[in-house]
């Protein structure tokens, strides 16, 4: 099984629902040449579990993009996810960043917003939220959006460091105090003596032993087979192509007189794309040799 993971589960008896997220992999290739800092880089792990946490939920083809933007030292964490679990991410921040508080280091108290869009194929245009960044850390902020879009009560624990990214996740579910009016209290409580060692380190079925053995011997526990996360920032000629065309010949030719090449920037991804004054060129040429329909 891949280390990259979104594993569900359910308190069948007490009809609470969870998840744990695991990158590995994935969280490892997505720093790859970034020189991230260790404080923006935790803030981002633990944006890209709680990506897949979310993404993990969309049930037709889509695209989930989350951003955490606002004034402070990190100025942007963005992740983007589709439904096969195919997540990129990045951060965007001041050259030092020193620990501090995580509103402190997102603007969150200046305005900071968090964004979520939903592109779905069959609508229009994509869906966006935005909503205030509340709460002391990236798991808080998430817990807090997810109480409010999803109306249940709700509990998010999430940590980060170089080797792995990881979040649980527990929702309280309507027909949970009619089956045991201490459950949900006794659960979250259960979950909140997590250690962010255990949640980076452990394999699903070991944390869950290990936090909720009592309940799950009482009340039974259903664990779902593990959703595989994945990084995935293939090259697009053709799109960058597509770009430089619709510029038109004669702005893409002062670009190489002023520049001496065309250079594109894919943040998201951390590549470069490069056209010679050649290759601008040969695209403008071969657009020219093809018939119009």
């Amino acid at each position: 099984m891949s280390d990259s993971y979104v594993r569900r589960f359910l308190f069948e008896g007490l009809d609470i629902r969870g998840a744990i997220v695991h990158l590995g992999d994935a969280w490892q290739q997505m720093q790859a040449g970034r020189d991230y800092q260790p404080t923006v880089a935790q803030l981002l792990g633990e944006t890209a579990a709680v990506t897949a946490l979310i993404a993990g939920q969309l049930k037709q083809p889509g695209r989930l993009t989350l951003q955490l933007r606002g004034s402070g030292p990190v100025q942007l964490l963005v992740m983007d996810c589709n439904e096969q679990l195919q997540m990129r991410g990045m951060a965007r921040s001041n050259p030092i960043v020193l620990p501090a508080p995580v509103p402190d280091l997102l603007g969150a108290r200046q305005g900071g917003q968090l964004l979520m869009s939903l592109d779905l194929p069959t609508a229009r245009q994509p869906y966006q939220s935005y909503v205030p960044m509340v709460g002391d850390s990236i798991a808080g902020i998430f817990e807090h959006y997810l109480e409010q879009s999803e109306q249940q009560p709700s509990r998010l624990f999430a940590s980060a460091n170089p080797r792995a990214a990881a979040c649980l996740f527990l929702q309280k579910m309507p027909e949970t105090d009619s089956r045991d009016a201490d459950g949900w209290h006794r659960v979250s409580q259960l979950a909140a003596t997590v250690k962010a060692g255990e949640l980076l380190e452990l394999d699903a079925e070991t944390l869950l032993s290990r936090l909720f053995h009592e309940e799950m011997t009482a009340h039974g526990v259903r664990v779902y087979d593990a959703q595989p996360v994945c990084y995935h920032c293939p090259e697009d000629w053709e799109k960058i192509r597509d770009m430089i065309r619709a510029l038109g010949q004669q702005d893409a030719e002062t670009i190489v007189a002023e520049h001496g090449e065309i250079l594109i920037r894919d943040d998201i991804c951390n590549r470069e794309y490069r056209f010679s004054p050649a290759d601008v060129a040969a695209l403008f040429a071969q657009a020219a040799s093809q018939p119009l329909h």
